[in-house]
């Protein structure tokens, strides 16, 4: 739904954290994510491309087993850049968390080409995905 004299990359980034599915709608085809541990747990400090973008949320959404939730508390956004705060929430294996979030985005031309992803404690949500340890939520 849009919103009465919203930017529209606030629409977008609504959009985007609605269904993590639909990114790539939005991205352009160059676009560049970090991703929230930066590297730290093995995989990628970033990824590059739409396709491997879309890859890499689908994977977060396969970890959760689909319950992922990107919970949006707050958004600010212009023509050049977006900061998302929220809550990831999530449960798996009888096991819930509630981490907050602050996603920091980079726009031209309305697309997306820039995101960084950043969780309140990025090595506790990778030990919640991998089943090593459980979280308090919040």
């Amino acid at each position: 739904m849009t919103r009465p004299n919203a930017h529209p990359n606030i629409e977008t980034l609504r959009a985007i954290y609605a269904d993590l599915s639909r990114i790539a709608e939005h991205t352009d085809d160059d676009v560049v994510l970090h991703t929230a541990d930066r590297g730290a747990s093995g995989g990628p400090p970033q990824v590059v491309g739409k396709d491997a973008v879309l890859a890499h949320e689908l994977e977060l959404i396969r970890l959760t087993a689909n319950t992922l939730v990107m919970e949006v508390q707050d958004i600010t956004a212009n023509d050049h850049f977006g900061a998302v705060l929220g809550v990831l929430r999530a449960r798996l294996n009888g096991r819930d968390i509630g981490m907050p979030f602050c996603g920091l985005w980079r726009f031209r031309d309305g697309r997306v080409i820039e995101h960084w992803e950043n969780a309140y404690d990025a090595a506790a949500l990778g030990r919640f995905l991998t089943g090593e340890a459980v979280p308090a939520a919040t």
